[in-house]
């Protein structure tokens, strides 16, 4: 049995979270995370009082965060100091965070992807082997997401262009984002020469998809000691 953290528990991705765990045989809720001020604090959900007191994390096996950036940094060091293996699926990070993550990853096990969805994962795999292949064709990203969504481009669309740019040494420049109603997130890499035009394409239909991934990634990361994970290494 995982006990289980989730920060940002009233949000779209954690209440999907939370909801989906209630009917894991090997989940239980002990900690429901939301920011200071937030009006259902002190509420209940799967029978767990909502705090703003993210000490409680210590009394998890691990924390699932889908928040902000600030708030994940500061959720780390916790789990840093109380040996807590993480999930994050945060996007937004600077460079600067990311190292910080990674340096976290020396003294406790995390799960840190742009994307918890499987599709979106072999998505990676496939433009890996597209562009090993047509390595001379023109490359352009697009993706889309509802009007809520703060970054742009999206860590999907900032992880394809890596992706891209690892394997055939060109700077992706042609990346667009769309931000219209409550689109779910749809990402769509088009290969392009004079001859011819190569699309991949993923859309989420519900954010269920990724809040699977991220239980996926719990039941994965306490398994582990130490170290630094994405989605294509979560067995």
């Amino acid at each position: 049995m995982v006990k289980l953290a989730v920060s940002g528990a009233c949000g779209k991705m954690g209440s999907r979270i939370i909801d989906l765990a209630s009917k894991e045989k090997d989940f239980k809720l002990v900690v429901a995370l939301e920011a200071k001020g937030h009006p259902k604090i002190g509420s209940l959900v799967q029978g767990v009082k909502i705090t703003d007191n993210p000490e409680e994390i210590k009394n998890s096996d691990c924390l699932i965060e889908f928040t902000n950036p600030s708030a994940t940094l500061e959720h780390l060091n916790i789990c840093v100091k109380y040996n807590k293996p993480m999930v994050i699926g945060t996007t937004g990070l600077s460079e600067e965070e990311k190292i910080k993550v990674k340096e976290a990853s020396r003294y406790i096990p995390i799960v840190f992807s742009p994307n918890m969805s499987v599709g979106v994962n072999l998505l990676f795999r496939l433009v890996r082997e597209a562009t090993k292949t047509l390595s001379d064709y023109e490359v352009k990203i697009i993706e889309a997401h509802h009007i809520h969504k703060k970054d742009a481009p999206s860590g999907t669309a900032k992880k394809l262009a890596e992706i891209i740019e690892k394997e055939s040494g060109k700077k992706v420049t042609d990346i667009k984002s769309i931000r219209e109603g409550e689109i779910v997130g749809d990402h769509r890499v088009i290969f392009d020469s004079p001859l011819d035009t190569i699309e991949l394409f993923h859309s989420a239909k519900t954010r269920d998809i990724f809040a699977k991934g991220a239980l996926v990634a719990a039941r994965f990361v306490v398994r582990q000691k130490t170290g630094l994970f994405d989605m294509e290494m979560v067995k």
